[in-house]
């Protein structure tokens, strides 16, 4: 890539002389609905750099008289509902992290953070500017991505870099690089050579400033006295310690124009799980967030201000080159006297080395400390110290076939408690017709993680799953084919059975990009304490009890081009006690491109337990709206009514994005009863934030 000395208008139209100078990117190969030729639908790309930006434009071909196929102008949006066009720059060229950028048809933007080799967090916000312009047969993409904004070594000169494109009403899925069709096009594994004509510059001094102002009204309906209003101030600094290093500050921190977490029926025996959204912690999130498994993890960042105010918080995270990655946070949240919460300090530090082409060692460190804590006679008992140690071995292959991990974690809490650790270790193969994966883990009565999410303790859990897929020829269906797995935990000593799935599925992929999926399964557990297989209040089985079941189930995704979208599931079959249960769920989502998109999702539940607590039936219906006036002007309205929590939830959410990465933000929030809509409580919140590169 060579430099350019001329100016460069970002609008999407792509005249500019430095242009010319530009080396052409095209000839992309397909990787959906096959791997195994050129792209029909043409695309040409061209980069360029100043001191400042990386520069690109992307010319996205389409037959003459096709109309794009957009969601609405809503940032990060679905990434399969958008004729879209993104890149992936791989700046360590490590194969492992990066960063995305894109837009869709219309000109929304959509960014996130890579890790895992083809894993994309979208919570990630950053400065970037593009414009997206449409012509009869074309649209043309162009941006300009600020060197302060990404991460990278100084005197690296080649990194990484990869192209993406989605036409759907062809159903294609292009890319720069061939890419074989199991794997996203954000795979950094098979990503090709961004080569400079000199090092990239350095980006120069780089701090941000995000400060906010906020001011707030909170109403508890129950108390009439309870009416609060606040004005508040705080804000996050980013300082560059070096191109690849970052430090992270805030003091005050308020996460209110966060949406809203997405209701579930929960029907579960364990706690369940939310993403973390708050930006904060996200950059180089992974490091600390993505150590263990989706139900092992040692620290989960949603346990740090949840109910409880923090204070101020510091992190420094990066590359120190290609082969290490470092991490180090702290944070303080303060004491709530209610109910005798004292302050807290919470130490977090990872490291990690890179080993083989792309797999890697990591080792964690967590920390949580009360402070000045002196038990309250009539109040919660708070414990004084809890401390993780972890260690994992990941596994990822040059060509992505086999991934795979092995860890071990080890709690230290007072009392020095034994059966405190986890060995774990996973190993998957993925081609292009066979998924085969195995999975064990050993973890012990008393491993606790108080800043980590493990929602089952005291068990060994060993799970294996095969699938293969067939591809037929000349008919509507792209691929087809079974799967089965397997599922059983055991007490830590192998002694007892505890649970255990058996499952068959068959799925079906067609041409048109829609997709059916019919299944069959097999259950047992073994209550460990007494349940309400309702969760709703009624009553509960005996911890110890057995219980045998047998259920099928169907699910349908429609063809994403059209207009009016709409997914359905099944499930029918035995529960607890020789009970039965029905569920149903449908979601439909209408667009009116690119300016608006409705949504609903809607679940119903009929649980039948004629020997406990006989016929319980309950809905979860929330219907969303987007509009969006401008790709920066956006307005969200959310309801959700669970009437299995006896709460219907409304949240509003106006966004307007006045410069890259600075908004002003009113969120409405009410909560209801559901049977009369009686008000519970309601908020009102004005956020404004500016994003100031001293």
């Amino acid at each position: 890539m060579r430099r350019t000395t001329a100016p460069i208008r970002v609008d999407g139209v792509a005249d500019d002389d430095a242009w010319q100078q530009t080396q052409l990117a095209s000839d992309f190969r397909m990787v959906l609905p096959m791997d195994t030729s050129r792209a029909n639908v043409p695309t040409d790309v061209r980069m360029t750099y100043d001191d400042q930006n990386i520069y690109i434009v992307a010319i996205c071909y389409y037959p003459k008289g096709q109309h794009y196929v957009v969601e609405s102008l809503r940032r990060d949006w679905n990434f399969g509902k958008n004729d879209n066009f993104f890149l992936i720059l791989d700046t360590f060229d490590d194969q492992t992290n990066g960063f995305a950028f894109g837009a869709n048809a219309a000109g929304a933007q959509w960014d996130g953070l890579m890790y895992d080799g083809n894993k994309i967090n979208l919570s990630w916000d950053n400065k970037w500017t593009s414009a997206v312009k449409n012509y009869g047969d074309r649209y043309v993409f162009e941006a300009a991505i600020p060197f302060k904004t990404i991460r990278y070594k100084k005197g690296i000169g080649q990194w990484g870099l990869n192209f993406s494109r989605q036409d759907l009403t062809s159903t294609e899925k292009s890319s720069w690089t061939p890419i074989p069709r199991q794997f996203p096009t954000a795979s950094l594994a098979y990503t090709g050579m961004l080569v400079w004509d000199q090092p990239p510059p350095a980006a120069g001094p780089n701090v941000s400033l995000i400060p906010y102002a906020l001011v707030s009204t909170n109403r508890d309906f129950s108390n009439t006295e309870a009416t609060a209003s606040q004005a508040a101030f705080g804000g996050d600094a980013k300082i560059a310690l070096s191109s690849s290093i970052n430090m992270d500050l805030t003091i005050n921190p308020d996460f209110s124009q966060v949406e809203v977490d997405r209701q579930v029926t929960n029907l579960d025996r364990f706690e369940l799980f939310f993403p973390e959204r708050r930006q904060f912690f996200l950059e180089n999130g992974d490091l600390f967030a993505n150590f263990g498994y989706a139900t092992i993890r040692p620290f989960f960042s949603r346990r740090i201000g949840l109910g409880v105010p923090i204070r101020y918080g510091a992190r420094v995270s990066g590359k120190l080159n290609k082969d290490w990655r470092i991490g180090l946070m702290q944070m303080q949240t303060g004491d709530v006297p209610e109910t005798g919460l004292p302050r807290q300090n919470f130490t977090v530090g990872a490291l990690q080395r890179r080993v083989g082409a792309r797999s890697n060692i990591g080792l964690l460190f967590v920390n949580k400390e009360s402070l000045d804590y002196v038990p309250a006679e009539g109040k919660p008992a708070y414990s004084q110290y809890n401390r993780n140690i972890g260690a994992e071995y990941n596994l990822l292959s040059a060509n992505n076939l086999w991934t795979g991990k092995v860890m071990y974690l080890q709690s230290f809490s007072p009392g020095g408690a034994t059966n405190n650790n986890v060995v774990a270790g996973n190993l998957q193969f993925n081609n292009r017709r066979w998924l085969v994966s195995g999975q064990h883990e050993y973890v012990g009565e008393n491993y606790n993680p108080e800043v980590g999410y493990v929602p089952r303790r005291g068990y060994q859990k060993l799970n294996l799953q095969a699938g293969y897929l067939f591809f037929p020829t000349g008919t509507s269906i792209l691929s087809h084919g079974p799967s089965v797995g397997s599922t059983t935990f055991m007490n830590t000593s192998l002694s007892r059975q505890l649970d255990n799935e058996h499952y068959l599925s068959y799925g079906i992929a067609f041409r048109n990009r829609s997709t059916f999926n019919g299944w069959v399964a097999s259950n047992f557990v073994r209550l460990l304490s007494d349940l309400d297989p309702t969760n709703s209040g009624k009553a509960k089985l005996a911890a110890g009890t057995l219980h045998y079941w047998q259920a099928w189930g169907t699910e349908f995704i429609s063809r994403p081009q059209a207009l009016f979208t709409y997914g359905f599931t099944s499930r029918y079959g035995g529960f607890y006690d020789n009970g039965t249960r029905l569920n149903l769920t449908a979601d439909l989502g209408y667009r009116v491109q690119p300016f608006a998109s409705l949504a609903l999702s809607t679940s119903y539940n009929r649980i039948d337990l004629p020997a406990l607590s006989g016929l319980t039936q309950f809905w979860l219906v929330g219907p969303r709206l987007d509009i969006t006036m401008t790709n920066t002007l956006f307005l969200t309205a959310f309801m959700q009514y669970n009437e299995q929590a006896k709460n219907v939830n409304l949240n509003t959410r106006v966004q307007w994005r006045y410069k890259p990465a600075s908004d002003l933000f009113i969120v409405y929030t009410d909560n209801y009863l559901p049977d009369n809509f009686a008000v519970k409580t309601r908020a009102l919140v004005m956020k404004f934030t500016y994003w100031w590169n001293v």
